[in-house]
């Protein structure tokens, strides 16, 4: 059975590309039923980039100051799912759903693995469009080979499900439209260290990260 975390409980969120830490930032759990899990991330989490050389170059983010600058945000995931959906909150409303195509979830004892896969789609507050986002990136990455079999396939299939979603008032995440944090999750958690094996917790020195917009 896969680990279910309690809410308040700050879990890891890694992107692994190459078998590699890409990018690593703290979260702090909301719910978690085995199925669903929903993590905030708070203005100001800092955030944590591998060294080395990776087939995708340093994470985009690494250039700028290394903490996260936008409002806080609702992740919400569900397992199997080739994306999660972000509430982007803005002076304490929400501003919109931010669709970020990812590999699926796997858990660890400490949080979860995944990886960006370039695609996103923005849809407005109240469902009535919706906007894709990086588009040419993704196509650019296709065509340079940047994915593994099948995974362009599986990044256009989950696309096309959640436009099924979107059209059909099928829209899942709207059930957390209200969901606003209390000044626990507000919080920034301590930054994460990098690891080969797991994440591990430790205070460093952080600055700032780009908005999600």
């Amino acid at each position: 059975m896969e680990p279910c975390f309690r809410s308040g409980e700050v879990i890891v969120r890694r992107e692994i590309l190459e078998g590699r830490e890409w990018m690593v930032y703290p979260l702090r759990v909301v719910a978690d039923d085995g199925v669903l899990l929903a993590a905030y991330l708070a203005k100001g989490t800092p955030l944590s980039f591998g060294g080395g050389e990776f087939k995708w170059g340093p994470h985009p983010w690494v250039h700028f100051e290394h903490t996260w600058q936008s409002d806080g945000v609702l992740q919400l995931q569900r397992a199997g799912d080739g994306y999660s959906v972000w509430a982007r909150l803005k002076d304490g409303e929400l501003q919109d759903w931010y669709v970020n195509f990812q590999e699926p979830l796997r858990r660890t004892a400490h949080g979860f693995d995944t990886l960006d896969q370039e695609l996103d789609l923005v849809i407005a507050a109240d469902g009535s469009s919706y906007t894709w986002k990086d588009v040419d990136h993704f196509e650019e990455r296709v065509h340079a080979g940047g994915f593994g079999p099948g995974e362009p396939e599986a990044v256009r299939a989950a696309a096309a499900e959640v436009v099924e979603l979107i059209e059909s008032g099928g829209r899942w995440w709207e059930g957390w439209s209200a969901w606003r944090p209390s000044p626990e999750f507000s919080e920034a958690p301590a930054s994460v260290a990098l690891s080969d094996t797991r994440a591990s917790w430790e205070r460093t020195d952080t600055g700032r990260v780009p908005t999600s917009s």
